[in-house]
């Protein structure tokens, strides 16, 4: 594996985030694409080709596996060692809508294992970072998981109407969320998988479900909860896949185990 400059994807990753500061919205710009509700802007596709640009003069020959279509997103996990996974705008909805809760997500691939992740939400000025062996970080401080169980936090969801897929998979989401609703002390749904990954691992929530993501949704998220002491699997305990789409359980290693379980007693009702 080759020495990486990770300050300077920092940078590049903080400097993609504030081109959502520059917004300047009207209707020209949003997009739709295939599925209910989902959307793209010009700024979505701005950010990821500046990514892809930059990102490519500081690992030459590395591939990108990005949310969007745009030149040099190939998606294709044979093409080299190095992989970036990029979502340009995590929670683009919120950003058409003023939410100001939106973030880059970057992950890097050596040989398909994440490596390090940076996550930006220009709106907080929150910088989220993860290097695998150096720990986890916002904005310079190190994040390190409280073990509490679902009833000392806030239990996190998502509820993307493209991403969920079958019918089954809706059923089995808010049968979860019904139950995580009762043994937490909270539950919310903040419209930025991403982010709300990332406050697994800032303490902010014990735990965060989601019945369908996509690789650039989780893998910068992956690397900085587990080296802040979390876990993330799928909700039958496998590996995330960066090939494709995965269910997410993610949280303190009590809250996870917790939510697994429910998971599985729920997929076992619905599904039988």
């Amino acid at each position: 594996m080759n020495k990486i400059d990770y300050k300077h994807i920092e940078e590049l990753v903080r400097e993609a985030g504030n081109m959502m500061l520059e917004t300047d919205f009207s209707d020209e710009i949003v997009h739709v694409k295939q599925g209910e509700a989902n959307f793209c802007t010009d700024y979505d596709v701005k950010i990821q080709k500046f990514l892809i640009s930059n990102l490519s003069e500081v690992i030459p020959g590395a591939s990108f596996y990005g949310e969007e279509d745009t030149e040099g997103n190939r998606k294709d996990q044979s093409a080299g060692d190095y992989i970036f996974y990029i979502d340009p705008i995590d929670g683009t909805t919120n950003f058409m809508f003023g939410y100001k809760h939106s973030c880059v997500s970057v992950g890097l691939a050596f040989k398909g294992k994440i490596i390090a992740g940076f996550v930006y939400n220009p709106f907080k000025n929150e910088m989220y970072k993860g290097i695998l062996g150096q720990g986890s970080t916002l904005n310079g401080r190190t994040l390190r998981i409280q073990d509490k169980p679902l009833s000392e936090g806030i239990a996190g969801f998502d509820c993307t109407r493209y991403n969920e897929g079958t019918s089954d998979n809706i059923d089995i989401l808010f049968k979860v969320v019904r139950e995580l609703y009762f043994q937490s002390l909270a539950i919310r749904e903040g419209g930025s998988s991403t982010l709300d990954l990332c406050r697994v691992a800032s303490s902010s929530n014990v735990v965060y479900f989601q019945m369908v993501l996509q690789p650039y949704d989780y893998a910068a998220a992956w690397i900085i909860v587990e080296e802040a002491g979390g876990v993330i699997t799928q909700i039958d305990g496998t590996p995330l896949r960066l090939d494709g789409p995965s269910s997410v359980i993610c949280g303190t290693p009590k809250a996870y185990a917790q939510t697994k379980e429910i998971a599985e007693r729920m997929v076992k009702e619905v599904r039988g």
